[in-house]
């Protein structure tokens, strides 16, 4: 168990940028924010806002995205000091190698297998539904038997239900088109996220300045129908009232869903490895992506909820539906148009994390070395696990509802950023020398001030996602002691 805890050092975490395992740096400022933007802009304002406010918070969803952006902002600045410090893949898997020892690290990046897989799973899910919505204005369907996920969740009654579907077939070729994407290179990825983010940035803008003009006040009343709070500790409301299936609701319960929406500044950390001056340019892009989108997301939602009630806010397409209901047809083409192109982008920059947190523990040998950190000699690109990835979301978009994926992956989103905070304030402490191109301000204050704001959210979701994390932190311990803990590469190191 001594090896267990063992630090992964600094110098070693330095020397991995050379080597066969290295990925080519040709980022910049602007490509890595535009992959921020590109993973964060897309499901929070076209999928997510209408299960929040439809179920949690009402018009109030509006500050869910407030309290949902601090969390991201104390969260950020840590994950831009530890980016700087250690520009290398795997995010805070890497970061927690450094400063908790290798088990953290083990679960730390477990976790983000599944918060990058589920992510990607969710975002495929909320691409079908804009693309049905879309072919549908032009009279063409798909199949029911292929056209949503054979299982549905219902928050009134927590109880799952059959749809008479077999699987989601639009989401399954959503994610193989995209693996095809991410195998031919992240030079490719970069450029087809660029144009994507493009288009429906100017989407977001539009749907802003029309639907303003649209907005009935009396749509914000009441302003908070579900209350102010929802925060409940393992399922067990200790403030506000739970709603109909017991699961919490109020303004930190809609926070604690749509946190999803921003994952989009902790996947830029992942490409670290990519990036031409990753001491400067991750930091830049991280809050730089983050500012940008809280204030088009907050923005959103007050249009949203003042055009329509929020008890008649479609959960599956909100924003284009919003506009059909006022009666804007044209606006609703453009908007599900442009809600496929974002969504598109946010998928590619999810599923071009996950292969790298794979390709950061295959180097500590914590997994197989041959398959998840090899590297394709033409496209340099981390191809069998993209491929792998691919078919994973694949199979969980195609098979599970919506409302199921986006609460399973923010807890572990909120679990990895509860670990980044702590790791800084670690580091400051066992580190305090190591040279640091970014440092988080106001320190110790913004780490535990991320450290409560996660934890807050975390504690505001339904109790199944504590038990779903904790099944699959158990299944990770046990491929850790039976394989990782006996390949890992530090046993080689003599101590």
């Amino acid at each position: 168990m001594k090896n267990s805890f063992r630090k992964k050092p600094l110098s070693l975490l330095l020397g991995e940028m050379d080597g066969e395992h290295r990925l080519n740096r040709i980022l910049g400022p602007v490509a890595l924010t535009g992959l921020g933007v590109g993973a964060i802009i897309g499901t929070g304002i076209f999928v997510l806002i209408g299960v929040a406010a439809h179920d949690k918070a009402g018009p109030a969803v509006t500050l869910s995205f407030a309290i949902a952006a601090l969390a991201c902002i104390f969260a950020a600045l840590c994950y831009a000091e530890f980016a700087s410090m250690v520009p290398v893949a795997g995010s805070a898997y890497t970061y927690a190698y450094a400063t908790l020892g290798e088990l953290f690290a083990w679960i730390i990046g477990w976790d983000l297998i599944l918060e990058y897989g589920v992510a990607s799973a969710t975002v495929a899910h909320g691409w079908s539904k804009y693309f049905q919505d879309f072919i549908g204005i032009f009279g063409i369907g798909i199949p029911k038997l292929f056209s949503n996920a054979p299982l549905d969740f219902d928050p009134d009654t927590g109880l799952m239900s059959l749809t008479g579907a077999w699987f989601d077939l639009p989401a399954v070729l959503i994610a193989l088109a995209v693996t095809v994407v991410l195998v031919k290179g992240i030079k490719e990825s970069a450029r087809f996220n660029a144009g994507m983010v493009l288009v429906k940035v100017a989407i977001v803008l539009l749907v802003i300045v029309l639907g303003a003009r649209y907005v009935n006040p009396a749509n914000w009343t009441p302003f908070a129908p579900f209350g102010y709070s929802g925060l409940s500790v393992f399922g067990h409301t200790v403030l506000g009232e739970p709603g109909l299936g017991g699961a919490p609701v109020g303004v930190l319960a809609g926070a604690a869903m749509i946190f999803f929406a921003y994952i989009g500044f902790d996947a830029i950390s992942t490409h670290a490895e990519e990036a031409r001056n990753p001491q400067r340019d991750i930091p830049i892009a991280i809050i730089s992506s983050l500012v940008i989108c809280s204030i088009l997301y907050i923005a959103v939602a007050a249009v949203v909820t003042g055009m329509v009630p929020y008890n008649q806010i479609s959960i599956d397409a909100p924003v284009s539906n919003a506009f059909m209901q006022v009666g804007i047809g044209w606006a609703q083409l453009l908007i599900s148009l442009g809600a496929i192109t974002g969504i598109t982008s946010v998928l590619l920059v999810m599923m071009l994390s996950q292969p790298r947190i794979f390709l950061a523990m295959a180097r500590d040998g914590l997994l197989p070395k041959s398959f998840f950190a090899s590297i394709h000699e033409k496209f340099r690109t981390p191809w069998k696990s993209t491929i792998l990835t691919g078919f994973f979301v694949a199979l969980l978009g195609g098979l599970l509802p919506l409302r199921l994926l986006a609460e399973l992956v923010n807890i572990g989103t909120l679990f990895a950023f509860v670990v980044v905070c702590s790791a800084v304030l670690i580091m400051r402490k066992t580190n305090p020398e190591a040279e640091r191109p970014f440092k988080a301000p106001l320190v110790p204050f913004v780490p535990l001030a991320g450290i409560f704001t996660c934890l807050l959210l975390m504690f505001s979701l339904p109790a199944e996602n504590w038990l779903r994390l904790i099944v699959w932190l158990l299944l990770g311990f046990v491929i850790y002691f039976f394989y990782g803990r006996k390949h890992s590469a530090l046993n080689a190191i003599k101590p």
